[in-house]
């Protein structure tokens, strides 16, 4: 069983499975490292509308071309995700979060350092904790990539990634939660992966 599901993001769509298709979150947003690391990704970047990909749990969601309508290519796509998780292809290769976790291992050491550290490991903790889930609905997710005097820096990921109504949500729900929850944040700012 397959069905569709839309985001905030036009340009996304949110395709639902009834089976796990990878714990962990997936991020492709060039076909090298889909190549690498995804032969389900890989496959659906080989075709000619395909801009992004993003697989967690049950669901993969797919960033078109802008030059594309989803009513020309939601059925072929549709079509090519049910086939391949039918016929049990690989969605994502052993070693993924590994590799993955160990650049963030890297990043967070560096990170979470001093006064400013404990501020960061807050913030992280709470992104994971309020934002993700409910990001995760609508097909994305939203990564701490770091604080640093009064800026938090995020990486929105997903059917998030260029959303127009990103912006409302960073600035919106997510500014104005961080500020309540940890005074010393003064804006949040999305960057670019």
């Amino acid at each position: 069983m397959l069905y569709t599901e839309q985001t905030p993001n036009p340009e996304s769509l949110k395709f639902v499975t009834n089976r796990m298709l990878y714990r962990g979150t997936a991020d492709f947003r060039e076909e090298e490292l889909a190549k690498e690391w995804s032969p389900l990704a890989a496959a659906l970047f080989a075709l000619p509308y395909v801009n992004g990909v993003y697989i967690t749990n049950n669901f993969v969601s797919v960033t078109k071309g802008l030059n594309y309508d989803w009513s020309d290519i939601m059925l072929k796509l549709k079509d090519f995700i049910k086939k391949y998780v039918e016929e049990d292809g690989e969605i994502v290769k052993e070693g993924f979060a590994a590799e993955m976790a160990k650049i963030q291992a890297k990043q967070d050491e560096e990170q979470f350092t001093g006064e400013d550290g404990e501020i960061a490991k807050k913030i992280k903790e709470l992104i994971d904790t309020y934002v993700k889930p409910a990001v995760e609905m609508d097909g994305g997710n939203i990564e701490f990539k770091a604080y640093d005097k009064g800026t938090v820096y995020v990486v929105m990921q997903g059917s998030c990634s260029g959303c127009p109504s990103s912006t409302v949500t960073l600035k919106s729900g997510i500014e104005g939660m961080l500020k309540r929850m940890v005074p010393e944040v003064e804006e949040v700012v999305q960057e670019m992966a």
